[in-house]
């Protein structure tokens, strides 16, 4: 069979056993949808509004739909206006309960036609009581498939409200503990400002263990009256020294806190099997000595030594 028509017959076999594409599920939302704030481009991680107390501050979030088929999403505050950041640690929790904005949405729903976008306007109501300094909403965005085949597809918009008023930045650094290879911190914002801080871990040891470096697992940014517990591990502890640790938090507007804590390092392992070494090495020696001296002579009895004395007399 000549090489061309073998080729022709391969690629026709191939062409006819080959899977049809799979179509669009009725109803299925278009992958890649967003919500985000105005214009929609992503040129805003966030949106952001700025006041005094009982101000109505106004904006738009846009939805973006790139599929061939209608969107329709819903809008919702959010049920804790201090929802949690993608970049902030799980385990963050607050000092104080945040002031509420009240969030007013034009609609609580929008359909958005294929391969365009829709703004929807919003308004924030500073609270009249709100403390200065910065605050959290956020916006729910919801698309769900009709037919409830599909669990929800869920984003978030996040707003920063900045409350006008004195700003004081401030942080501290609480609960430091240094146990063995594991150091251990709370990290807590006391002003009313976000920060962003920048943690250093430094150790002076006596026998001359010395470091400094950036801790890791710090979060991008803490919001006001937010705690944060880092933990971290050293990867080549010292066998044997006492070192004193430092932990020092830095932040934009000349912000700084420290704390310190004394970790010790004793190879007890080792130390209990030297122990136990010359313990055994001492009875051995002591058995040695014993043997080499030979039995000791037996003590003579008062009968004897008074018959050898008449003899002699």
């Amino acid at each position: 069979m000549p090489a061309r028509l073998r080729t022709a017959l391969v690629g026709l076999v191939a062409l006819l056993t080959a899977a049809p594409p799979a179509a669009a599920t009725p109803g299925e939302q278009p992958p890649g949808w967003t919500a985000r704030p105005a214009p929609g481009d992503g040129s805003r991680p966030y949106a952001y509004a700025e006041g005094a107390p009982g101000a109505v501050l106004e904006d738009r979030l846009t939805v973006t739909n790139p599929g061939a088929a209608p969107l329709t999403v819903r809008l919702r505050p959010a049920d804790e206006p201090a929802a949690e950041p993608a970049d902030e640690p799980a385990d963050a929790s607050a000092d104080r309960e945040p002031a509420r904005a009240k969030l007013a949405l034009a609609a609580p729903t929008v359909t958005v036609p294929p391969r365009t976008r829709a703004d929807v306007p919003y308004s924030l109501t500073v609270p009249a009581d709100a403390a200065p300094g910065d605050h959290r909403a956020a916006i729910v965005a919801t698309a769900a498939d009709g037919a409830g085949a599909r669990p929800a597809q869920e984003t978030t918009v996040r707003i920063r409200l900045r409350v006008t008023g004195p700003a004081l930045a401030a942080l501290s650094v609480e609960d430091l503990a240094a146990e063995g290879a594991t150091v251990r911190y709370t990290l807590v914002n006391r002003g009313n400002t976000v920060v962003e801080p920048r943690v250093v871990l430094t150790g002076d040891g006596l026998l001359g263990t010395d470091f400094r470096r950036a801790a890791r697992g710090v979060p991008a940014e803490l919001q006001p009256g937010r705690r944060v517990t880092v933990s971290e591990t050293w990867r080549d502890p010292p066998a044997l020294d006492r070192v004193e640790v430092r932990v020092t938090a830095t932040a934009a507007g000349d912000v700084r806190a420290a704390a310190t804590a004394t970790a010790t390092f004793v190879p007890w392992g080792r130390l209990a099997g030297a122990v136990l070494l010359a313990a055994a090495l001492a009875l051995l020696a002591v058995h040695r000595r014993r043997r080499r001296a030979g039995p000791a002579p037996s003590p003579l009895q008062p009968d004897t030594e008074r018959h050898l004395t008449r003899a002699g007399t």
